[in-house]
């Protein structure tokens, strides 16, 4: 990703989904008018979730992901399905993609039920309408047993393209006043200072992504953005004529950071800001009683929303179980899940620790925090984690608790 592309997680995710042939990928094709997705008379070319950034008007930048049949059949079918219907828990909206010729399976059925059950914005589409005759009146049929607006469309001849295409904006629920990751935080005019390590973790020659957004967010509101690293934040704040409205650091140098900075000038994290951005802080820290009571053997699942290149020193890997260690002095059964994927069965855990979610839709990490709940297993996130073992979390979440 360029620094000039909208950030995935920031964009509007629409999952395409049906029975194996109905034709969801030619549907990606001719709704971006581009080759983007691999297509054949074969049964079951899409095999796992794609996922193909794009703009599309009037609803600007999207994802579009082709999701494997729900029809798939056999042990690694099944492997197939559970994969396309994790994707319900990240989109923004769902389309239901019917074979004109077949109609409606069970397996529609049972899709359709299951995104009104997710809450999930959704329509169906009709599609390979060019082979059939009275496309309209199966169309009619099919919207009133499902109550839900279904649009007739072939993808080889592009008919009702068009309409499909203008009808996804209505499908979300009315946009709210925009959410800012520094909401409340800043007023135009204030001035922030970011500490942003550059060690042997960090990306060459770019920040992470965290970092870009708060940078950019800023701008857009008007403030002023002074980036400095550890060492060099103590001369920078000497050198303003007046403090900065908030210091804004990587949890992993909360300590030093937190020394230099005085007590008169709020302090937070990137990762913080972002549990409450794409998060729920107030789960969060409810999370931090479960931290205090870990016992010997109990297990802990750290989980990432990216896959990375692990370095030697390692925050998920090395830097978290070190500092659980030094906290807790117990001896702890950890486990790792990183990328897409998220166990649905999270009921053995005592604690899950998330990253900040930056690469997740806040779609996806809401799901992931609902699933814990309903499991009944505490989450709190790296951020929360560091600062609480650095005896600086109530100083650290006051701008968002007070």
């Amino acid at each position: 990703m360029s620094m000039s592309d909208t950030p995935r997680s920031e964009r509007v995710h629409i999952a395409f989904f049906g029975n194996r042939n109905a034709g969801k990928s030619s549907l990606i094709n001719a709704v971006t008018g581009q080759p983007l997705a691999i297509v054949s008379s074969s049964r079951g070319t899409t095999t796992d979730p794609v996922y193909k950034s794009i703009e599309i008007l009037p609803l600007g930048p999207c994802v579009l992901v082709d999701t494997a049949g729900l029809d798939d059949i056999g042990e690694l079918g099944e492997l197939r399905i559970e994969k396309s219907l994790e994707v319900l828990d990240k989109c923004d909206i769902a389309l239901v993609v019917i074979d004109a010729e077949t109609g409606a399976t069970p397996d529609d059925a049972a899709l359709v039920k299951r995104i009104k059950d997710k809450k999930r914005p959704f329509l169906i589409i009709l599609n390979k309408i060019d082979l059939i005759s009275g496309p309209e009146k199966l169309a009619q049929s099919l919207a009133e047993k499902f109550d839900v607006l279904t649009i007739p469309v072939s993808a080889v001849s592009g008919a009702g393209i068009l309409e499909l295409k203008n009808a996804l904006p209505g499908l979300l629920p009315e946009k709210p006043a925009e959410k800012y990751i520094l909401d409340g935080v800043v007023s135009a005019g204030d001035v922030a200072i970011l500490v942003c390590p550059i060690d042997s973790a960090a990306p060459k020659g770019r920040l992470i992504l965290p970092q870009q957004q708060v940078i950019r967010e800023l701008c857009d509101l008007h403030c002023g953005a002074l980036v400095c690293q550890v060492g060099e934040l103590a001369g920078m704040l000497k050198k303003l004529s007046a403090p900065p409205r908030i210091v804004i650091t990587d949890s992993q140098v909360f300590k030093e950071v937190n020394e230099i900075v005085p007590d008169d000038i709020p302090l937070t994290s990137f990762s913080i800001l972002f549990a409450r951005y794409k998060g729920n802080l107030a789960q969060f820290l409810d999370g931090i009683k479960a931290l205090k009571s870990l016992k010997d053997g109990d297990a802990v699942l750290i989980a990432e929303g990216c896959t990375h290149h692990r370095q030697k020193d390692d925050i998920g890997t090395v830097k978290i179980p070190r500092w659980l260690k030094s906290y807790t002095g117990k001896e702890l059964k950890l486990e790792y899940a990183s990328g897409v994927g998220f166990s649905s069965s999270l009921n053995k855990y005592k604690l899950i620790i998330h990253c900040g979610g930056c690469m997740l839709t806040r779609q996806a990490m809401l799901a992931r925090l609902e699933s814990a709940s309903a499991s009944g297993v505490p989450v709190i996130n790296y951020g929360i984690l560091i600062a609480c073992v650095q005896g600086i979390l109530e100083r650290v979440t006051a701008p968002f608790t007070k």
